[in-house]
């Protein structure tokens, strides 16, 4: 490893004529010059292709791929089988990079070396009107996880890391299977197997990723991403790496991400505890459960706490309480919306 190392950056290709040249240019502006671009059309219908051949051939540093299959996982695929290089980024083929981002991932990254992520703070923009409400928010909670390095604190909240916005070591990335479960939100999965692989994630304070936002993203449009809460997801990897079954379980809040949550959780056991703070739900029987009132938690036996309220203030004012009981550690609670 020298202090130059090959930086492969990972770009899956659809549709983006528009965009693609304010993005490519941004790579090839870098002030870091070490790397390649494995850049693979996913069947595009618009001048993408033109465009991404064009560019390779004015720099051998951009490989132009087609991808056999539709998609975007298979294609980030095909993707990685072509890469030479020892770290490993990935680009969103409608954004755009700051010129010193490469330059900042590669030189924190050096400081810790394997086993080791390093993740910087994004920035959303649109060409015309305004960033989406619910994008801000995601984006100054991103920005203050990797201000903080909480990222595993934060897991079960939201996807952590942004799919575009971290650099790691091939070797690292082949030990927690890189791209290759056909799962969506790939960006989700893979922070959790970061997570469940013990890789150390460093944050940075700093924003190394322009996000654009538009009507016609795939977190909008796909399938995969219409219901974004991901309680599929967030459970499978829960019980695999955090419940503890000799500890009562509790979920709080009975609102709709509470009901469609405990309907999950009654799938993976039998008696779990529901809390709230609403008078008249307390006492009701709900899927079988008996809601109870959320000043009985103390009164349990060292509980594991998932919590799926969705107003802010009833997250700060959840957290707050817990903290007062000082007998619930911050390793015990969960926020899961």
């Amino acid at each position: 490893m020298t202090n130059q190392p090959l930086v492969s950056i990972i770009m899956a290709v659809k549709d983006t004529a528009p965009y693609l040249h304010e993005c490519i240019d941004s790579i090839i502006n870098q002030t870091y010059q070490n790397w390649e671009l494995i850049a693979v059309n996913d069947h595009s219908s618009d001048e993408t292709p033109q465009i991404l051949k064009s560019y390779s051939e004015q720099d051998a540093r951009v490989k132009y791929l087609d991808s056999d299959k539709p998609k975007l996982i298979p294609t980030l695929q095909v993707a990685y089988s072509a890469v030479k290089g020892d770290l490993i980024n990935r680009m969103d083929s409608d954004d755009r990079m700051p010129l010193d981002k490469i330059e900042v991932l590669v030189n924190e990254w050096m400081k810790y070396g394997k086993g080791t992520v390093i993740a910087g703070g994004t920035e959303h923009f649109v060409e015309e009107g305004e960033v989406g409400d619910g994008f801000l928010r995601y984006e100054r909670w991103l920005n203050q996880v990797a201000r903080t390095s909480s990222h595993y604190q934060e897991i079960y909240r939201e996807c952590v890391i942004p799919s575009h916005c971290w650099i790691i070591h091939k070797e690292d990335f082949d030990r927690v299977d890189a791209f290759n479960p056909l799962v969506y939100p790939e960006d989700y999965d893979l922070c959790f197997r970061f997570y469940k692989h013990g890789l150390k994630v460093i944050g940075i304070d700093k924003i190394l990723h322009h996000w654009r936002d538009r009507s016609n993203r795939i977190s909008r449009t796909w399938d995969e991403y219409k219901d974004n809460r991901y309680f599929d997801l967030k459970l499978r990897f829960f019980y695999e790496l955090d419940r503890d079954f000799s500890r009562p379980l509790v979920i709080w809040g009975v609102g709709r991400n509470g009901k469609d949550f405990i309907k999950l959780v009654q799938v993976k056991e039998s008696k779990p505890h529901w809390v709230c703070d609403n008078e008249r739900k307390i006492g009701k029987d709900i899927y079988g459960v008996i809601i109870q009132h959320f000043k009985d938690v103390p009164m349990l036996e060292n509980p594991q706490i998932l919590i799926v309220v969705s107003s802010p203030d009833g997250k700060a004012e959840i957290e707050d309480q817990l903290k007062s009981w000082n007998k619930v550690p911050v390793k015990d609670y969960w926020f899961f919306a």
